[in-house]
């Protein structure tokens, strides 16, 4: 660490008093404020869990005791105490530490997190291998309120109550989950919050109707029900026990004395069991905790100010797609808009300001989303779901059944599709191209620039059938774009376009990797090779005619930032082969593998999706397909 507590393993804790644990826990939070501001990375919500976590590290015995972390995004204390604190200042970095729960980082991380929810199903099953093995050790899952508004957390509740293993779930309640925590659940949540209010006046009822004289049997029997009625009432855990599951909390999560208490006593059980801690997201930095959305997974920012530290330049995707939405719901009354807990982060948060009653946040619930996108398109109004790629994998059911089989007409704006960066395996948004082409009747489009995302997204808006449009995290190429949004241009379905043409090799590149594709041709003029670009636009329906025309001229290199099965190249290749060209075709995609955290320059560097590494694979392609 790097104030006076050198902190190695999780066993170093239990030799801390109170007092030492509560420097501790500031030198924890100076810790991750110094390096995220630096890296970048998920600030609030691990500010928000540093007493929970020394908490839980001092009572339970990890590695052997299992903490599965839910999403992952308030792991940095662990991390630090875990014996990463050397390696924290490579937080989120090619080749450093991941910023989530990685298992092949530590014997202390049981779970590769990233997408919400899944943390008691996966401790529930941690916990029954145990009791069939014979083996003794605690599971703990520690889930946030916000994650609870996801089916797969509501699956394992239930499942777990019924199995009765002896099994910890902390609940995590700071209100938010990314966006402001939406639902019933979380007014269920702020009514145990409430229920020590109440507690007294249920006391207080108790010490009547024990005082009071005889009364007849109807009258006693009435005033017990009222008791009774009273304790559901007054007392909203009553839920979490009626699925079999002990409750414990409010806790204050930032008092570590009261949690360690209470950490003990439900070690003693022997079925599972509820904790429920209370905490403050962004807890001990101040910009963080008057505003724990804008740092959630803020840039790097300067500590002292907390001002974050924005690169001069061209608008992200995210924000050019919120401009597209407010604009055309003007002439669109049946516009509505949907989101998962990401409405910022999507670029809604403008719509939502002017449109507060066409704007939908589910929450944690990406599946929810789809059907009930699919429910408002049956009752005649033009749903737009906007959900980062890696989330919507959790939809693709519902997708096929209840938008697609339904013939109802849903628009996908998939936001950081591709590769997202320093948030690594978990996030990169590598399989939708492949998954979407599967879908009956579904378009599948993704645009090379600002003004194409806009008339995407007019000519989503126009068409009849469901579309999906897929672009990539972080800033746009500085291509002018508000005059589209006056006057927008309706692409015709499934035509590519033709950039340049090529008579020694032609490049067929689709949205991110078109700009590439032109720097590539352009370092290959240089060396006397005439290498053509094409814009696929589509990936399904694909510009057969087109396609045909490039394999009959020259060679083909399809270029994608997606995984190969299934993706634009594969479905090339299967063209070519129809008409005796598969060897004319060669293509670039992500690896059959996870790729790691990094930057996406080193990333798409990495897989060969940049301009140098395009044009390298044009020479060798040319070589082989002269050589044979």
């Amino acid at each position: 660490m790097s104030g006076n507590l050198s902190i190695e393993s999780p066993r170093d804790l239990k030799r801390l008093s109170p007092t030492e644990l509560r420097a501790l826990a500031k030198d924890i939070r100076d810790r991750i404020v110094e390096t995220v501001a630096k890296n970048g990375g998920h600030l609030a919500s691990s500010l928000g869990v540093v007493e929970l976590t020394l908490a839980l590290h001092t009572v339970f015995d990890a590695p052997k005791d299992k903490i599965v972390w839910d999403v992952g995004h308030q792991a940095y204390a662990h991390k630090l105490i875990t014996g990463r604190d050397h390696l924290f200042h490579t937080l989120r970095k090619l080749g450093g530490i991941s910023g989530f729960p990685k298992r092949a980082e530590s014997p202390y991380d049981v779970y590769d997190t990233g997408h919400a929810s899944g943390s008691i199903s996966y401790a529930l099953g941690l916990a029954k291998a145990r009791d069939l093995k014979g083996e003794d050790y605690h599971v703990v899952a520690v889930i946030g309120d916000g994650s609870l508004t996801s089916g797969v957390a509501f699956e394992g509740l239930n499942n777990a109550g019924g199995l009765g293993s002896r099994l910890i779930v902390v609940v995590n309640d700071n209100s938010m989950s990314i966006s402001e925590s939406v639902g019933g659940l979380s007014f269920y949540l702020t009514a145990l919050r409430m229920a020590p209010v109440y507690r007294s006046a249920k006391a207080r009822l108790e010490k009547v109707l024990d005082k009071m004289p005889s009364l007849g049997p109807v009258a006693v029997r009435m005033l017990r029900r009222l008791k009774g009625g009273i304790k559901h009432f007054l007392f909203p855990e009553a839920w979490f026990e009626s699925l079999g599951f002990s409750y414990y909390g409010p806790i204050d999560g930032h008092d570590i004395e009261a949690m360690q208490r209470v950490f003990e006593d439900a070690k003693a059980l022997k079925d599972p069991v509820i904790v429920h801690v209370v905490t403050k997201k962004g807890k001990g930095y101040e910009p963080a905790e008057n505003d724990p959305e804008k740092y959630h997974g803020p840039g790097p920012f300067d500590p002292a100010t907390g001002e974050i530290l924005r690169k001069s330049g061209p608008p992200a995707w995210n924000k050019v797609f919120g401009e597209a939405m407010c604009t055309f719901a003007k002439a669109h009354p049946e516009l509505v808009a949907i989101t998962a807990a990401m409405s910022d982060g999507t670029g809604l948060g403008e719509f939502r300001e002017i449109y507060p009653d066409r704007f939908f946040d589910v929450g944690i619930a990406e599946s929810h989303a789809v059907t009930y996108a699919a429910g408002l398109a049956q009752g005649g109004l033009l749903p737009v779901v906007a959900i980062y790629s890696t989330f919507l994998q959790r939809s693709y059911d519902q997708i096929i059944q209840d938008v697609a089989q339904q013939n109802l007409k849903v628009v996908f704006a998939i936001d950081r599709a591709g590769l997202v960066g320093e948030d690594g395996e978990t996030h990169h948004g590598e399989f939708d191209l492949s998954y979407l082409r599967t879908v009956p009747g579904m378009v599948v489009m993704a645009p090379k620039d600002e003004k194409e995302l806009v008339n995407m997204l007019y000519t989503a808006l126009k068409v009849p059938e469901s579309c999906a449009i897929r672009y990539p995290r972080g800033a746009a190429y500085g291509t002018p774009y508000r005059d589209a949004l006056l006057n927008p241009e309706f692409l015709e379905t499934g035509k590519g376009e033709v950039l340049l043409r090529g008579s020694d090799a032609n490049i067929l590149a689709v949205g991110s990797t078109v700009y590439p594709a032109l720097e590539a041709s352009e370092i290959l003029s240089r060396s006397g090779i005439s290498c053509g670009v094409v814009n696929a636009r589509f990936v399904k329906p694909l510009d057969r005619d087109l396609i045909f025309e490039l394999l009959e001229a020259a060679p083909l290199l399809v270029v994608e930032e997606n995984v190969a099965a299934g993706g634009l190249g594969e479905a090339v290749k299967s063209l070519a082969a129809g008409i005796g060209h598969h060897r004319r075709v060669a293509a670039i995609s992500l690896p059959d593998a996870f790729v790691r955290h990094g930057s996406q320059s080193e990333l798409r560097k990495l897989s060969g999706l940049d301009a140098e590494s395009i044009a390298e694979e044009v020479r060798h392609f040319l070589k082989d397909a002269y050589d044979g």
